[in-house]
């Protein structure tokens, strides 16, 4: 069964949880910098694992010392649902182990 999207407050009651992220359009997004691209390539991995325990993927993109995300539910017609917080409230909570900021 597909998830519901969210309404505007509800995701804005749930970025109030996740600093640094945003709604930009239909997708929730972030850029984390870390120390270095070792560190970036580790955090991208450690978001990959995450999202396959979820069974939900987001868009990543690797860059030098940067990891950017937009996520969105595709079963939702690509509207924010809550597994999006879930999502990027699981790649907050992990951030900070690899030095991401």
């Amino acid at each position: 069964m597909p998830a519901a999207p969210l309404s505007p407050q509800e995701i804005e009651e749930g970025l109030r949880e996740l600093p640094g992220w945003s709604l930009d359009g239909d997708r929730l997004t972030r850029v984390y910098r870390l120390p270095s691209h070792i560190a970036a390539a580790a955090f991208t991995v450690h978001i990959a694992a995450v999202q396959d325990e979820l069974n939900h993927h987001s868009d990543l993109t690797l860059g030098y010392n940067t990891v950017g995300i937009a996520v969105n539910s595709h079963d939702a017609g690509g509207k924010v649902t809550g597994k999006d917080l879930a999502l990027a409230a699981r790649i907050a909570a992990a951030a900070p182990g690899h030095g991401a900021e």
